[in-house]
């Protein structure tokens, strides 16, 4: 029983500790010019974005306040559209709480946007989810070298990104 329970205080520190980055606000953040489209230039993959392309996520406003995400793409392994529809409450400036499923939230951290909010660089609060996001399906190479370079800063394993 002690070596069991030596175990389990062991993996509850291993699980509390690595994989997690800094969360800060995002000083002059402006939610409203965030909205809108936003196509996905690189990431760290994921298990519900598991062999999808084109990959696309829309923000709007809900009357509530609250914003209305629709993240959409396209499966090549089963040769099908998926779309998911969720909701995020703003949490602080750049930081939001993501629901695609009732009570279960994920963390949605804008680490950087530029001033014309064309480019972004987003995180979660763990190590493992990472995104650059563009208002144009493309991005000259300087720039995404760029946001690399940030999030790399910020403590995400880049070496992961796959770019789209």
């Amino acid at each position: 029983m002690r070596i069991l329970s030596i175990n389990l205080f062991m993996l509850f520190l291993l699980s509390c500790s690595s994989n997690k980055v800094e969360v800060r606000s995002l000083s002059g953040f402006e939610s409203e010019k965030y909205l809108g489209k936003w196509y996905e230039i690189a990431r760290i993959d994921n298990r519900f974005e598991k062999n999808m392309i084109n990959a696309t996520a829309e923000y709007s406003l809900n009357p509530d306040g609250t914003i209305k995400v629709v993240n959409k793409g396209y499966d090549k392994i089963k040769n099908t559209e998926k779309m998911i529809e969720g909701k995020a409450k703003i949490i602080d400036k750049g930081l939001l709480k993501v629901y695609f499923v009732p009570f279960f939230g994920a963390d949605y951290n804008i680490l950087y946007v530029d001033n014309d909010y064309q480019y972004a660089v987003v995180g979660g609060n763990k190590k493992n989810y990472l995104w650059i996001l563009s208002r144009r399906d493309t991005l000259e190479e300087n720039i995404y070298d760029e946001l690399v370079k940030i999030a790399s800063e910020r403590g995400y394993d880049v070496k992961l990104l796959q770019k789209f």
